[in-house]
């Protein structure tokens, strides 16, 4: 039997949403408050989908233990309270909107998938990153 599991992750971060080929009026007109000089702060959740079948012995699709350790690894410890533009390297050279967190999470969990969770390890098949109340993105890797 094979289900689908999400497990939920918070982390807090701050970022500004600007391009510097762009004239200040542009960005403000893209980007609207995201733009900030100062940068604003979100209470950003990220939801992780395997898919996977039931170990018989222990009933699971996959140690919760296992992802969280990853997940705290690879994502809370690299975000959380962080100025992603200046403290993050992915979004040095690209803006860190949604779509991109969503991208950058997928990447830096699957790096280490197999080797933290094991050769068994249920497939990855969605990064939800949630930015506001009205703002999610979910990035689909399997349908």
């Amino acid at each position: 039997m094979t289900v689908r599991l999400t497990r939920n992750y918070r982390f807090v971060a701050s970022h500004r949403l600007h391009l510097d080929h762009l004239s200040e009026e542009d960005n403000q007109k893209l980007f609207g408050k995201c733009n900030n000089p100062y940068g604003h702060g979100h209470n950003y959740v990220v939801s992780i989908t395997v898919k996977g079948p039931i170990d018989q012995r222990t009933g699971l699709a996959i140690s919760l233990a296992d992802l969280d350790a990853l997940v705290q690894h690879e994502v809370i410890d690299r975000y959380d309270h962080r100025y992603l533009n200046f403290d993050v390297p992915e979004f040095a050279a690209k803006p860190s909107t949604t779509e991109n967190m969503a991208f950058a999470i997928r990447d830096h969990l699957l790096a280490n998938w197999h080797q933290k969770l094991g050769p068994s390890a249920p497939l990855l098949i969605d990064v939800k990153v949630q930015e506001t109340k009205r703002n999610s993105v979910t990035l689909a890797l399997i349908n």
